[in-house]
């Protein structure tokens, strides 16, 4: 059996496409799964990126292209009334649904789906409450503890060179976005390429002009 980790962060509609596809990309496959929310953002000051909602012209393509990719692949799938939003409160209650900040496919599920379905404001505050109530937290979402476990799971994924979500990981090897739900399965069925040069190969490529800084 192998064992990934899904890192993911609420506010990313693409990790809420390549959740609810997971189970049927790796249908037949035995395996488990650790779920880490991390906070998106410190995955892009890390990096000193731009999110793809803070770029005019990339935010429209976005939208556009997760409610065509949810159309094709048939799931329920509505923008919320705002985004960006603020995924703190969300990603704290699930890391306080588990005593050591791991939550359960079924908690991420209703977070995920209480974001990218309905179309309603993902970030209001009675919504949250309900969220809170249904979930039943075993720790106090605003804790100490809480706070640590999810910078703990933000810092984890950035030594691992996550530098997007969703990303998911096994064995060292690191699989981001939805479209690369293909190549994992390919690689947990054991496919010969991966036993080749070119993954390694691609982190060796020399770079050919470098961009100044503004």
């Amino acid at each position: 059996m192998k064992h990934i980790t899904f890192y993911l962060d609420f506010i990313s509609p693409y990790a809420y496409l390549a959740f609810e596809k997971l189970p049927e990309a790796l249908k037949g496959i035995s395996y488990s799964v650790t779920y880490k929310p991390l906070l998106f953002a410190g995955l892009l000051k890390h990096h000193g990126q731009l999110g793809p909602a803070e770029i005019v012209g990339k935010r429209e393509w976005t939208y556009r292209q997760v409610l065509w990719l949810a159309h094709e692949q048939g799931l329920e799938f509505q923008l919320p009334a705002r985004h960006p939003f603020n995924p703190l409160p969300l990603l704290r209650l699930a890391v306080a649904c588990d005593a050591k900040g791991t939550p359960n496919r079924y908690v991420c599920e209703t977070l995920l789906r209480h974001v990218w379905r309905g179309g309603a404001d993902a970030a209001d505050e009675s919504r949250l409450g309900q969220m809170t109530a249904l979930l039943a937290p075993q720790r106090a979402p605003g804790s100490v503890e809480v706070k640590a476990d999810l910078k703990a799971h933000t810092d984890e994924a950035i030594q691992q060179g996550v530098f997007g979500v969703p990303t998911i990981t096994v064995d060292g090897k690191l699989f981001w976005g939805l479209d690369a739900l293909p190549m994992l399965r390919a690689y947990l069925l054991g496919n010969a390429w991966f036993d080749g040069l070119d993954w390694d190969a691609a982190r060796q490529l020399e770079s050919g002009a470098t961009r100044p800084k503004p």
